[in-house]
């Protein structure tokens, strides 16, 4: 597992290298000049002058990536050109965020789309199966932002159970921290429930059509072991590799739930990077998710060897 650990490791190194080229030399070409934003109305030709110089940005384009890489190398992902902060600092803050929000809306798509996807593949023709795949299909196509603003109106304004938006972090206030990312998690757990529904359909399908199922049942085994014990046991792969891949993608794909429930995250810190043309921000931000969706690539591919011993020895 190790070795297999290290070659995938050594595989991803260029790729992010690539990526870190495409971050860089993309967001140059962004319309727009950062100095201008931080000069201030005056816009004093000697201020500008002195920004471009203290930013390095009068180098060559080569030169300017080859500095920002080598702080990144050490650690150094720059500092906000706004906020005068580090970079690494406000993706330590705004981090914890998002991956809270993304393990809620993952455990709620676990726990939606996993037995509805057995469900739906054990009574396959039915009527069961047929509502299953209607609110499959209705959780793929509902935009996140609509749903979201459903929800604000339903359940806070109309029913004033939970808040609308905010914030409170899980180490201080745990009931009120829950409270504000139910809605949120939900809003994005349930297009995750979806696919995670179709992909166990498919596998179940699949396995309970097997040999060993088959056995299972003419041994006189209750229903329910051979469904739970024998076949999701071995439709698990697909399963866990599916959700592992999709907890990368809420990594960096909650910015918009994020905006509309005023989440201080990384959807919230990409958003106004953007529009104050904060490109070390950007860049830090873009870099970070991309890592971090390489290694959840990685972690599948051994979740699927863990879950598949006859993958040990490829």
């Amino acid at each position: 597992m190790l070795g297999f650990l290290a070659r995938r490791i050594l595989i991803a190194i260029p790729t992010v290298i690539l990526i870190s080229v495409f971050v860089f030399t993309l967001q140059k070409l962004l319309p727009g000049d950062p100095v201008l934003a931080m000069a201030g109305e005056e816009r004093d030709p000697e201020v500008l002058a002195f920004l471009r110089e203290k930013y390095r940005l009068n180098d060559p384009l080569y030169m300017q990536y080859f500095h920002w890489i080598g702080g990144v190398l050490q650690g150094d992902l720059g500092i906000s050109l706004r906020t005068r902060q580090p970079v690494l600092t406000l993706i330590g803050e705004k981090l914890p965020v998002t991956i809270q929000l993304a393990v809620m809306a993952l455990i709620i798509a676990v726990f939606i789309g996993v037995p509805t996807g057995i469900l739906s593949a054990y009574r396959k023709g039915t009527w069961i199966d047929w509502l299953a795949n209607i609110v499959a299909l209705s959780g793929l196509s509902i935009p996140n932002f609509w749903l979201g603003i459903m929800l604000i109106l339903l359940v806070s304004v109309n029913l004033g159970w939970l808040p609308a938006s905010g914030y409170a972090p899980l180490s201080e206030d745990p009931l009120r921290s829950i409270q504000t990312m139910i809605m949120p998690a939900f809003v994005l757990g349930t297009g995750l429930a979806a696919t995670l529904m179709r992909h166990t359909r498919s596998a179940m399908l699949g396995v309970l059509k097997s040999d060993y199922v088959r056995t299972a049942r003419a041994k006189g085994l209750n229903e329910r072991v051979v469904i739970l014990k024998h076949a999701l046991r071995n439709a698990l792969v697909p399963i866990v590799t599916v959700a592992t891949l999709l907890f990368g993608e809420l990594l960096a794909g909650a910015v918009l739930t994020e905006q509309i429930f005023t989440i201080p995250g990384f959807g919230k810190l990409v958003v106004d990077a953007v529009f104050n043309r904060d490109y070390a921000v950007v860049q830090g931000i873009v870099l970070c998710t991309a890592v971090a969706f390489i290694a959840m690539n990685i972690l599948a591919d051994a979740a699927y060897r863990i879950l598949n011993p006859r993958m040990r020895d490829t």
